[in-house]
């Protein structure tokens, strides 16, 4: 199983070694379905960190099976991957210094914006920018802690990323007093467990979890904990309603794909 460090309040790190997250709650409980399923219940499960750069090919050559963080489930990546039942949608916004000045895109003409490699929202933001002629100037840091240190030292004016792991971010940040998320959504982000595409059966597993979890009401209290109850490590509640699309999905239990 895969976890990521840095991806509030999905998967990430408190201190060296354990991570937790809304996700990786979601994680334990398809691997108590994986026990159950081959009456293996001291089944042991290695875990290992990966970033948005290399987990799609560690995932299809075998060095782990599932990623379940804060993966966008999209039609291009469903040519080498499979993905899970949708359990988020997001989209990209902006992070900013209260005193950047910045309250959409257009304030960043000719400006320097990070993103992370790997992502979509670096995809989306490089579209962005070449269709409104915008010509920003992108900057990818290796992962989401190190494209928001682009923005707290001053090397980037904004850091374009999914909303939600924007408001996780400036939560756990150094000073999250001067940041703030600002700009119009942009391009509809739904996040889904990711899996490699020759195991159908997992896939299935995978979703009858899911399932479970939002028939049994699981899903419901694991969602207000993370998202509209204090986490850690400083205790800041997000309040983050669930979505009008996430609850339609609960009922429709799609893994339809992001355009």
């Amino acid at each position: 199983m895969s976890y990521r460090e840095a991806s509030v309040p999905f998967s990430y790190l408190i201190g060296s070694s354990k991570s937790v997250g809304f996700s990786v709650e979601l994680t334990d409980a398809i691997v108590d379905d994986v026990r159950k399923k081959l009456n293996r219940p001291n089944l042991q499960v290695a875990t290992m960190p990966v970033t948005s750069q290399n987990r799609i090919p560690l995932l299809v050559n075998g060095t782990y099976d599932i990623e379940c963080g804060s993966t966008t489930n999209n039609s291009a990546r469903a040519k080498d991957v499979t993905f899970a039942i949708n359990h988020f949608y997001t989209g990209t916004r902006l992070l900013t210094k209260k005193t950047s000045g910045v309250k959409n895109y257009a304030d960043l003409a000719g400006k320097t914006v990070s993103s992370t490699t790997g992502t979509t929202n670096a995809q989306v933001i490089r579209k962005y920018s070449a269709d409104k002629k915008l010509d920003l100037q992108l900057v990818l840091g290796k992962d989401h802690d190190d494209s928001l240190l682009l923005v707290e030292n001053d090397r980037a004016l904004a850091f374009a990323m999914d909303d939600i792991l924007l408001f996780g971010l400036k939560a756990n940040s150094k000073n999250p007093d001067a940041l703030e998320v600002v700009g119009d959504s942009l391009q509809v982000e739904p996040y889904a467990c990711m899996l490699r595409k020759d195991d159908p059966e997992f896939k299935k597993l995978v979703d009858g979890t899911l399932s479970r979890l939002v028939k049994s009401g699981e899903f419901n209290r694991l969602y207000t904990k993370w998202f509209l109850s204090p986490i850690p490590p400083k205790g800041v509640n997000l309040n983050l309603p669930m979505s009008e699309q996430l609850r339609a999905n609960l009922k429709a239990m799609s893994d339809a794909p992001a355009l």
